[in-house]
């Protein structure tokens, strides 16, 4: 039987290949392409939906519940970038926001060899980690087989965490190990399987959209606001002072 490729790893046909590409014309077909991240996004709306509604019920009913991001490499870096974000913007407590990154945080800033490959370390880490019931885990993959995540994902639904699997491939294994099931189809990459490019742009905007109206419906949103920020540098502090006055002038 023919090994099936995920469209993420083949070449894009509908141009001229990038390098023989005026740069003008590079960045036109770039941006093209990067358009069609925010319709993939559009097309799995109903899932994400789903995907916001049922963390909120989660973590409304499990006070001790965890956000927990799950990667490799590029899906990986975006997952954490996410997570860290989320005390600052909103004061969601460090103890309820983790991830698992192949590699660990060496991973972040360069590419750690084989560690998306190590199941064996995924299965030891949400142990470590003691992921339960509790906790809700959103693991990224762009070709959605990537055997680090999916086996983090398998074990966390094992262990009867809330489950979201995010695939840019319609066929990715990790999406038998999601309650809730989002696929970003953005298909063929521009330079032949760089998923940095659309396939992480439409991650990057899934979470973005997923995190953030978590934490409008926890009320920590008003009137548009960041009433929850956290004030860590002289910048923030004065966006601090600016949102202040807008409830004390209205």
């Amino acid at each position: 039987m023919k090994k099936y490729t995920p469209k993420t790893e083949l070449l894009y046909y509908k141009s001229k290949p990038i390098d023989k590409l005026s740069i003008k014309d590079s960045i036109n077909l770039f941006v093209d392409e990067q358009k069609k991240s925010a319709e993939a996004v559009k097309k799995s709306s109903n899932a994400i939906e789903e995907a916001i509604k049922k963390i909120y019920d989660h973590l409304t009913l499990y006070k001790k519940g965890r956000l927990i991001y799950a990667g490799a490499g590029t899906s990986g870096r975006i997952a954490v970038q996410d997570a860290v974000e989320l005390f600052p913007t909103f004061n969601w407590p460090k103890n309820k926001v983790d991830f698992i990154l192949a590699g660990g945080k060496k991973a972040i800033f360069e590419a750690v060899e084989n560690a998306e490959d190590n199941v064996n370390v995924a299965t030891k880490i949400v142990n470590l980690k003691r992921i339960d019931h509790h906790d809700v885990v959103i693991g990224l993959a762009a070709s959605g087989n990537t055997p680090f995540t999916c086996r983090v994902m398998k074990e966390a639904q094992n262990k009867k965490a809330l489950t979201i699997s995010i695939s840019n491939n319609p066929y990715g294994k990790i999406l038998d190990f999601g309650n809730i099931k989002i696929i970003l189809n953005t298909k063929e990459e521009i330079i032949a399987g760089s998923t940095r490019l659309k396939a992480g742009t439409a991650q990057k905007m899934c979470l973005n959209m997923i995190s953030s109206m978590v934490m409008v419906k926890m009320g920590k949103v008003k009137d548009g606001y960041m009433v929850e920020m956290v004030p860590t540098n002289q910048k923030l502090r004065e966006r601090k002072t600016l949102i202040n006055s807008n409830f004390v002038d209205n």
